[in-house]
């Protein structure tokens, strides 16, 4: 566990990537870790692209792996491969949970209160926000948010896109603005079109709307539910202005697809550690291409 001093630290050079990435056009991608194998994947593929990158678990993973352990984790795998990497905690469903990640060390912090209470009003989703923005003062972990329920579910759907009902959540840049003045957030989760998850029809996101977006608020815009989205999409938005672009189910289901296919290849074979190696590899091609599509490669700063 690294000290206060190390934290604070740490917080201030993820703040400084964020601005590099506002004022270079890139996007730092968000890869969320199901397990140390995801993490040796993403890792490696910032290696190779020389690129930043954010590293997130949400409340299963933490659930599962534990707060302390992925600081620990993370701070073992940037010192042996001299990578720029930093924590977000992903969909934090409640102030609590927040906290103990702020307390964790993690650099950036996601509060979704709209998660555990889909039914939570405007006003309820901002007085919580600003708990975890006045308890983020202590690091100076960036805090990100948005006004309501996001759509979707990082999985693979059968069902396709109702391209109507997500337009109803779509983020109306006057609110956005009114969001971020009132709660004092970093980082503003828009949502344009981007769902969490796969589908069997193609998301479609208004770039236009994230033009508007961008020129009513100044702080940084993080795009959810980048998975199975179409590389144009990503082109422009960073060019628009995106800083943060999350990657989860793309990585869930070349990892899962790929395990399967070497357990088949390798029926005799139970030292599951021995075929790791091109489950690993999956998903950091699926890493790669993403920070390409991203303009992240070639600027990560090591000091």
């Amino acid at each position: 566990m690294p000290s206060l001093t190390q934290i604070r630290k740490n917080c201030q050079d993820a703040r400084r990537a964020f601005e590099r990435a506002k004022h270079e056009h890139f996007a730092l991608g968000a890869f969320n870790l199901d397990n140390q194998e995801t993490l040796v994947a993403v890792v490696r593929a910032a290696v190779t692209k020389k690129a930043p990158v954010l590293v997130e678990v949400s409340k299963g993973e933490v659930e599962a792996m534990g707060l302390e352990n992925v600081r620990d984790l993370v701070d073992n795998y940037k010192a042996q491969y001299g990578v720029e990497m930093y924590i977000n905690l992903d969909h934090s469903p409640s102030v609590d949970d927040a906290i103990a990640g702020i307390t964790a060390g993690f650099e950036c912090i996601h509060i979704d209160i709209s998660q555990a209470k889909h039914g939570a009003t405007r006003e309820e989703i901002i007085a919580e926000t600003k708990k975890v923005v006045n308890a983020a003062k202590l690091t100076g972990a960036m805090v990100e948010a948005e006004e309501r329920y996001f759509l979707g579910s990082s999985n693979l759907h059968k069902e396709k896109i109702d391209y109507e009902e997500v337009k109803k959540y779509m983020t109306k840049p006057h609110e956005a603005a009114e969001f971020v003045e009132r709660t004092g957030i970093d980082t503003f989760a828009a949502q344009i079109g981007n769902l969490h998850g796969k589908y069997p029809v193609p998301k479609i996101l208004d770039l236009d709307l994230l033009k508007e977006i961008r020129s009513a608020i100044d702080c940084n815009i993080s795009l959810h539910g980048g998975s199975d989205t179409a590389k144009h999409y990503f082109v422009e938005a960073v060019k628009i202005g995106a800083s943060k672009i999350n990657i989860n189910s793309d990585m869930r289901v070349a990892y899962r697809d790929t395990l399967e296919d070497v357990l088949k290849k390798n029926k005799e074979e139970y030292a599951v550690v021995k075929l790791m190696g091109t489950v690993i590899e999956a998903v950091q091609k699926v890493v790669e291409s993403k920070i390409d599509m991203f303009n992240s490669a070639g600027k990560a700063k090591i000091t």
